[in-house]
């Protein structure tokens, strides 16, 4: 099925074009799972750019381009709003991206840290996250610009990222029941002796709410929970950000057609198409019928291209500039 994309207008009472998101991997799929949950008559467009995962440890302006090239791809097969479904790529792209293109675009940052916000009895908040993300200390600034006087307290953990991905080879292999809900597949005690080792830092901070700051994270729940105890509320940006995607729909009058069958298309920019259907069925408790190579060209090209367009329009802005101080 082709989705085609209604004119973006006030008049338009629905919109069945696509809502896009992206991801480094398979993280994001717990971001399209609560969107899906929330919004289940829209079609969806989720690509995993497993090509060059993971973003966590590279440079925040490779970053940045790879966000605004998916952002162009999403943007091109009419996707009417963009979900930015990964922390890292969020602190790096975000701004970059909404103001590059016309549709709305969200990011995972701001619904996490002000859930936090919300949640915190004693404005001690703890943020884990891959160590890009903890770098950029962007959700420092996020959750203070919801109150100053809240203290933050970043932790990169990397590791869990491993831990996601090896549970989920554990589970494609057999390993834990089909039937089994994913989240049960990392409650055993070599995880949690390994989450216990790496949220050691926190032990003594004092916190009562803890932002999942990375979307492979809410996978390990409940091992986060057990090691934190009964006292640290769990925040995680998925449902948050399902929420606002509902809100910028409601106000848009862009909800799909009532009675639309939505069409989920998944894409994966590595070779890993099977794995990538097989961990991405497991995540959202459904089968993934159909999953399918992207192939984005070649980022350096891609970014000469994008930098060849700035240099014309600053070129023209200048020329209407001179016009403009010789009138």
């Amino acid at each position: 099925m082709t989705m085609e994309p209604n004119p973006h207008n006030a008049a338009a009472a629905f919109d069945d074009a696509p809502i896009g998101l992206f991801d480094s991997g398979y993280g994001g799929l717990t971001v399209l799972r609560e969107v899906a949950a929330l919004l289940p008559e829209e079609n969806i467009v989720f690509v995993g750019d497993s090509a060059r995962c993971p973003y966590g440890p590279r440079d925040q302006r490779d970053v940045d381009r790879f966000v605004q090239q998916i952002c162009r791809h999403l943007v091109d097969v009419g996707c009417k709003l963009i979900v930015i479904a990964c922390n890292t790529a969020t602190a790096a792209g975000l701004a970059h991206a909404q103001q590059a293109f016309d549709v709305p675009i969200v990011g995972v940052v701001e619904p996490g840290a002000r859930a936090a916000a919300h949640t915190t009895r004693n404005r001690r908040v703890g943020v884990i996250a891959t160590q890009g993300t903890i770098d950029s200390g962007v959700y420092a600034a996020a959750i203070k610009h919801m109150d100053a006087g809240m203290s933050v307290f970043p932790l990169a953990t990397p590791r869990f990222v491993d831990i996601v991905e090896h549970g989920l080879r554990l589970s494609a292999d057999g390993a834990a029941e089909p039937s089994a809900d994913i989240a049960e597949v990392f409650v055993q005690p070599a995880f949690e002796e390994v989450a216990r080792e790496c949220l050691a830092p926190l032990a003594t901070s004092g916190i009562d709410t803890l932002v999942l700051g990375c979307t492979h994270f809410p996978l390990l729940r409940e091992v986060i929970a057990r090691v934190m105890g009964p006292g640290v509320t769990l925040v995680s940006s998925a449902e948050e950000t399902a929420r606002d995607v509902h809100e910028i729909l409601t106000r848009r009058r862009a909800f799909a057609q009532p009675g639309n069958r939505p069409v989920r298309a998944f894409y994966t920019t590595g070779d890993d198409v099977e794995e990538f259907a097989c961990f991405g069925s497991r995540v959202l408790d459904t089968p993934m019928d159909k999953v399918e190579h992207l192939e984005l060209p070649p980022l350096v090209h891609w970014v000469d291209r994008a930098e060849r367009a700035q240099e014309a329009e600053g070129a023209g802005t200048a020329g209407v500039n001179r016009e403009g101080g010789a009138a």
